[in-house]
């Protein structure tokens, strides 16, 4: 299969104390968490499963067939959606190859914001492969597992990445 994948996403504390200072009230109706769900580990868990669609999407891409790019621009907004679209129109016309399968390793909820998730991501790329018109590497010199940060948006209830960035730090992937 082939598929393209460009690198380079609280208040409870508070919450917390005031329940534990009001122990005579009643209790309130529980509040939804800025981005609406129930509860922070709803909304980690919907923006973990729009990475991975995101991740399948582009495991499935064929460089040379521009309609495979669609599910993956569909996983996306604002400035990775921006930056896909670049990507993707310029390897399609360059006649560029890719080869192999992303396999997302690890991925971390940072960051509750309020309408987005960030994300810490170690995704192994080791078995990818792109290659130019003339098969040379595009890919030289990278490690194995890319330690990636993600910012997931929701919009309504419709989550997409906004942007991705290289990290350091926790959670460690393998170099």
């Amino acid at each position: 299969m082939r598929r393209q994948h460009r690198w380079a996403m609280t208040g409870g504390a508070l919450l917390l104390a005031a329940a534990l200072t009001t122990a005579c009230s009643p209790e309130p109706a529980p509040t939804p968490t800025p981005t609406g769900f129930a509860s922070e580990e709803e909304a980690f868990e919907a923006a973990e499963a729009t990475y991975r669609a995101y991740v399948d999407a582009a495991n499935q891409v064929d460089l040379s067939e521009p309609a495979t790019f669609e599910p993956v621009y569909a996983t996306l907004s604002g400035e990775a959606l921006d930056a896909a679209k670049t990507s993707f129109t310029q390897m399609h016309a360059d006649e560029w190859v890719v080869d192999g399968q992303s396999v997302v390793k690890q991925i971390v909820p940072e960051r509750l914001g309020q309408d987005s998730v960030r994300l810490s991501i170690c995704v192994d790329v080791g078995s990818v492969t792109l290659v130019d018109s003339t098969g040379a590497s595009q890919v030289q010199d990278r490690p194995q597992e890319q330690a990636l940060a993600a910012i997931v948006d929701n919009d309504d209830g419709s989550w997409s990445i906004s942007s991705f960035s290289g990290r350091d730090g926790d959670p460690e992937c393998k170099r």
